[in-house]
C-alpha cells in the first residue's frame, strides 16, 4: 500500500530533508502541499515535483492523503494536528509539538482515540551516532552513567531567522527550537528521563521581542546522572557534541547534533580508545521507515508523540527556570508545575 503524504507548510525543512525521505520509502509518495499563500503553495509544489498546491487545510485532508507532516510555525500545530487526526490521518509533526505540554497531551490523546499514527519528528535520535552511544551505555561498557555534556549552540543561518527570533506568539526562541531536541536526545542516549533542570538564558542581539537567542541548561535525571546542555543561534564558530561519562569509561561524540549522517564517537575505557563504527543513514530516511511501519501495525515511530511530551515538558520547564531563578521539576504529566 502506498502511503500518501500531505505536507502542511511549505518548508525549507521539507524541501531539504523530509520530502526526498518519504520518496527514499518504496511505499512513500508527496502528493500535495499546503501553504497560507497559494502563490507559495503552487511554486512550491512546481519546484518541487509535488501534483497539487493548495492554501486550505480541508483542501489538503481532502486530497487522498493518508499521512500527514506539519512543519508550520509552532502556535499552527495544535489546531492543524487535530483536524487531521480527526479525518484520519497519521500525524508526523515538527517539534515542539505545540506551544504547552498540555496541548502536545490533547494531541496524544486524539490521536489514541483515533487510532492513527502519531510522531515527533526529533531527527536526532535518529542519527547512527546517537544510536551506536546508546547501545554503548546499555551494553555497560561505559559502566554506570554518571555524567553528560551537549554541545548544542550553533549559528542560525539568516534564512531561518524570521519568526523564531522575533515572535514569541509563534513560539519562537532558542529552547523551543533547540532545547527540545536535546531533551529528547538526552533521554534517548542515556535511556533515562530527566526530573529537573535550571537554566539560564540570554539574548546577545540576534534575537529581539523578548525572546531568547542562547541558553544553558543543568539537568538531573532519575537515575542520579547529572548533565549541562549549551543552545545557542549565536555562536558562529562553535563545533558540536555529546559527551556521557560513566565509571568505567566515557563517550565523546564529535559534530554530531546535526540533521547530516556525520561524526564520530570514541569510547575511552582503562584499555584504551576505541572509534565506534555506525551506519551513516539519512536521519529522515530512517524516520520515515519506522513512521510507515508503524502505520502497517509493525512497531512505532522513533520519536512518539509521548516523546514529544516530554522534550515539551522540559523546555518548559527550562523557560520557567530561567525566569523564576530556581530548579524546576519535570513532569511530562503535569507540564512545568513545582
Amino acid at each position: 500500500m502506498t502511503v500518501r503524504w500531505g505536507l502542511i507548510g511549505a518548508s525549507t525543512i521539507a524541501r531539504q530533508f523530509v520530502i526526498n525521505a518519504i520518496r527514499a520509502q518504496g511505499d512513500g509518495e508527496v502528493v500535495a502541499v499546503m501553504s497560507s499563500s497559494p502563490e507559495r503553495a503552487n511554486t512550491y509544489a512546481g519546484e518541487n515535483g509535488i501534483p497539487r498546491g493548495v492554501s486550505a487545510l480541508a483542501d489538503l485532508l481532502g486530497a487522498g492523503v493518508d499521512a500527514v507532516y506539519i512543519s508550520t510555525t509552532n502556535e499552527l500545530h495544535l489546531e492543524q494536528a487535530l483536524a487531521a487526526i480527526e479525518a484520519g490521518k497519521h500525524v508526523l509533526c515538527e517539534k515542539p509539538l505545540a506551544l504547552t505540554s498540555a496541548d502536545a497531551r490533547k494531541m496524544v490523546a486524539a490521536a489514541n482515540a483515533a487510532g492513527v499514527v502519531l510522531g515527533t519528528n526529533h531527527h536526532l535520535r535518529n542519527a547512527g551516532a546517537h544510536r551506536a552511544m546508546r547501545e554503548a551505555i546499555a551494553a555497560g561498557r561505559i559502566g554506570k552513567p554518571i555524567a553528560a555534556r551537549v554541545f548544542h549552540s550553533v549559528f542560525l543561518p539568516e534564512n531561518l531567522q524570521g519568526w523564531r527570533i522575533s515572535r514569541p506568539e509563534a513560539g519562537g526562541g532558542v529552547v523551543l527550537d533547540i532545547t527540545v531536541h536535546d531533551a529528547d536526545t538526552l533521554r534517548f542516549v542515556l535511556g533515562d528521563d530527566p526530573v529537573e533542570i535550571s537554566a539560564f538564558t540570554q539574548s546577545v542581539g540576534m534575537a529581539g521581542s523578548g525572546l531568547e537567542d542562547g541558553a544553558m541548561c543543568i539537568w538531573r535525571f532519575k537515575s542520579g546522572v547529572i548533565a549541562q546542555s549549551h543552545e545557542g543561534f549565536t555562536t558562529k564558530f562553535a563545533g558540536t557534541g555529546f559527551e556521557v561519562h560513566g565509571s568505567e569509561g566515557s563517550l565523546f561524540a564529535t559534530n554530531v547534533m546535526t540533521q547530516k549522517p556525520v561524526g564520530s564517537v570514541l569510547l575511552r575505557t582503562g584499555a584504551g580508545e576505541e572509534e565506534l563504527s555506525f551506519d551513516r543513514e539519512d536521519l529522515y530516511a530512517r524516520s520515515l521507515r519506522q513512521f510507515h511501519a508503524a502505520i502497517r501495525g509493525e512497531g512505532r515511530p522513533s520519536a512518539t508523540g509521548e516523546d514529544g511530551v516530554w522534550s515539551l515538558a522540559a523546555a518548559e520547564a527550562a523557560l520557567q527556570s530561567a525566569k523564576s531563578g530556581k530548579a524546576v521539576t519535570i513532569d511530562p504529566k503535569l507540564g512545568s508545575a513545582a
